[in-house]
């Protein structure tokens, strides 16, 4: 299946670009599921059509679905509980009931993203259209598999499951009480949704849209964009320039608009695949609108890869050092910030962070110094004497 994640800035009219993207599909006879995670209906309002919980057939080939938080975090805890019954009996704690259940912050986005792997691997569809949040809540999102899966290992490892029969004896020698097995369980069970979610982000047939008003602010977030994108090693595979003016509005009160899109477009041009949609002069209701739209290319597939490759450069010989090349488009030196823990490198770029496993071989290495050029932080590895094998 091929997926499209589609974002941009709030008020960019990514919603419409998503059920647009997702009505064209359908029309050509591509059997197409669209998944939003907006708690209110803003994708049945551009379909035409009432959305929610359970996926329902909106049009011909097409399926809209918005997952509901509460019922999956209910769920959820329903079922933490059930396992958990011993431990909460020896504490005296009180069971919580469905009815007084409401999600934690963070549920909307585990739901989002359970929903999309189920989506991904199901075999009724063929294209997977993802109404993703606003860019730095969707980021985030993007962000969520990978951190939490790192956050399991670090207070679950699993090696420590495999001496699970010493667990007693351990917990007697060290006086205190070791995890339990329902915990690994719980934890390895989580680790594989996770995982899966992962690979659905990471796949090869999964793409990043950005959908952005064309003008200042517009350009701005779509650098933001791209550069919370370049960290996680992603870059959109097309950006969408929304609510274009026509040639009509370069005169009259609308000229100095009109402008300022044709300047953005220009400079988008120079980077980026750029779709262009017209302004309707209203906001697209229903699927005439939509259809109106006209997206063009919209189910093109760029031959550009979403994901973008962070190679280790070789300049043992030249320089001494191995050179770290990592991607990053837009962003500022005064803004970047680099921390090395252990075997991990925590880089920041401006409200953006990522912490990152090192390759194995630069592990045996100390970081020697990093610079920014052309988009592009390189980073210099100095070989450390006492964990490198000599060079005959």
């Amino acid at each position: 299946m091929r997926t499209i994640l589609i974002t941009g800035s709030g008020g960019s009219g990514r919603t419409t670009i998503a059920a647009a993207t997702a009505l064209a599909a359908a029309g050509n006879g591509i059997r197409t599921v669209v998944l939003s995670a907006d708690r209110t209906d803003t994708l049945g309002t551009a379909l035409g059509a009432a959305t929610g919980p359970t996926p329902a057939t909106v049009a011909e080939n097409l399926t809209a679905w918005r997952p509901d938080a509460v019922a999956g975090f209910r769920d959820d805890l329903g079922a933490f509980q059930e396992r958990a019954a011993h431990v909460l009996d020896l504490l005296g704690a009180a069971r919580l009931d469905g009815e007084e259940v409401t999600p934690l912050p963070g549920a909307e986005e585990l739901t989002l993203l359970r929903a999309l792997r189920d989506a991904a691997l199901a075999e009724a569809h063929d294209l997977l259209v993802v109404d993703l949040p606003a860019t730095p809540q969707a980021l985030a999102l993007l962000t969520l598999p990978e951190e939490l899966r790192r956050y399991l290992r670090r207070l679950l490892p699993p090696e420590r499951q495999a001496a699970r029969a010493l667990r007693p004896v351990l917990g007697r020698l060290a006086g205190v009480p070791m995890p339990s097995e329902w915990l690994y369980e719980t934890a390895a069970r989580w680790d594989t949704e996770l995982a899966a979610v992962e690979a659905v982000l990471t796949d090869r047939n999964t793409v990043v849209r950005l959908v952005a008003d064309p003008g200042p602010a517009g350009a701005e977030a779509v650098r933001a964009a791209a550069l919370g994108l370049a960290l996680r090693g992603l870059r959109p595979d097309v950006l969408v320039a929304n609510r274009v003016l026509p040639e009509r509005a370069a005169e009259g009160w609308l000229a100095g608009p009109a402008a300022q899109q044709r300047k953005a477009l220009a400079e988008w041009q120079e980077s980026y695949d750029v779709r262009v949609v017209a302004h309707l002069g209203h906001d697209p209701r229903g699927t005439d609108d939509l259809a109106a739209l006209a997206l063009p290319g919209a189910l093109a597939v760029n031959d550009t890869a979403s994901t973008v490759e962070w190679p280790v450069v070789d300049r043992l010989a030249d320089d001494g050092v191995l050179v770290w090349q990592v991607p990053l488009p837009g962003a500022i030196r005064e803004d970047l910030d680099l921390i090395r823990r252990g075997d991990e490198l925590v880089i920041a770029a401006g409200q953006f962070r990522r912490i990152v496993p090192l390759p194995s071989v630069l592990r045996r290495c100390t970081v020697d110094g990093a610079a920014l050029r052309g988009g592009v932080l390189s980073i210099r590895f100095a070989p450390d004497p006492d964990l490198w094998p000599e060079r005959p």
